[in-house]
């Protein structure tokens, strides 16, 4: 593939599909977004608007990691903070789906319609892929980022038009495009980060509590597991719950899993073989920095048959 013509090719389409008008990405920090609002920069300038709208659901410091990074590339990022908007939404819920299409109707229909409505634009620039596109459609899992696909008119639902300039390629190849775009490598090796961020990474329901134990899990798989050059590595809490002992006494404490996975576009992935050495390390991490947490285990499974997230 031509990377550069590509690019070019993309930048050419955004321009003529948004013409005179203002257009608005939602920036994630993940290389598809990344890639998707550097395009739309070069495009259009300051008539793309930009922001990062904190969902409560983000890795710790995440929200103004991501707004620096991009400042020093000349892109502003306005930083929206949604979070209680996204709790109140999530609570009491517990099945996966309706969490997922919670945090949709959240963004699209209520934060980021209000935005879009104050900022005039009537284009939003998509990171959508195609492997979002195949198991969306396929039924295997709702990504949140797919609408038109599942025949959602953005215009009448939600006041504006969706371009999607990376709807063709695949997790590889937008990583390719994002280095042909000089971007740095702390974005194009960036591991995958889902859109409905740690939220997939609990099973039942969401809490700031949760959050809380998922992201300091989160924190410390990633420092462990940074230079194993896998695709992708992540902390799971699950809803069950394991008695141990600690200080000598029993306790009811929660279930992490560790799941480490080797891929090239996320359509199939395999458990990386990590040495025992280094999961007693994480495991003993784990169950010493957080203190509700005593059970830690290590997730084997491939996919099919199980996804990458847990939800």
């Amino acid at each position: 593939m031509d990377y550069e013509k590509f690019i070019q090719e993309q930048i050419a389409d955004i321009k003529r599909t948004v013409g005179g008008e203002k257009a608005i990405t939602a920036l994630s920090g993940g290389v598809d977004s990344a890639v998707t609002t550097v395009l739309g920069h070069r495009a259009l300038g300051n008539r793309l608007k930009t922001v990062f709208i904190d969902n409560a659901l983000m890795r710790q410091g995440e929200p103004q990691q991501v707004v620096d990074t991009f400042a020093s590339l000349g892109i502003r990022v306005e930083l929206v903070d949604a979070q209680e908007e996204f709790l109140d939404a999530l609570a009491g819920l517990t099945d996966p789906e309706e969490k997922r299409q919670a945090i949709t109707d959240t963004f699209y229909s209520k934060v980021f319609s209000r935005i879009v409505k104050e900022s005039h634009a009537k284009f939003l620039l998509h990171g959508t892929i195609l492997t979002d596109i195949e198991e969306t459609v396929a039924g295997i899992k709702r990504q949140h980022n797919i609408l038109a696909q599942l025949g959602i008119d953005t215009r009448q639902s939600y006041g504006y038009s969706v371009i999607e300039p990376l709807k063709t390629l695949r997790k590889d190849d937008v990583r390719e495009v994002a280095k042909a775009l000089d971007l740095p490598a702390e974005i194009y090796q960036r591991i995958p980060f889902p859109g409905p961020a740690l939220a997939t990474r609990i099973v039942g329901e969401v809490t700031r509590e949760r959050l809380a134990t998922v992201r300091k899990a989160t924190a410390i798989v990633e420092q462990e597991l940074g230079d194993s050059g896998a695709f992708q590595y992540m902390a799971v809490l699950l809803n069950d719950r394991a008695t141990g002992i600690r200080n000598n006494k029993r306790e009811f404490g929660r279930i992490i899993v560790i799941r480490c996975i080797e891929s090239t576009d996320a359509r199939t992935a395999a458990a990386t073989e990590l040495s025992w050495e280094k999961l007693h390390h994480i495991c003993s991490r784990i169950v010493s920095e957080i203190p509700d947490v005593n059970r830690c285990l290590y997730d084997l499974t491939p996919k099919p048959p199980a996804t990458i997230e847990y939800i």
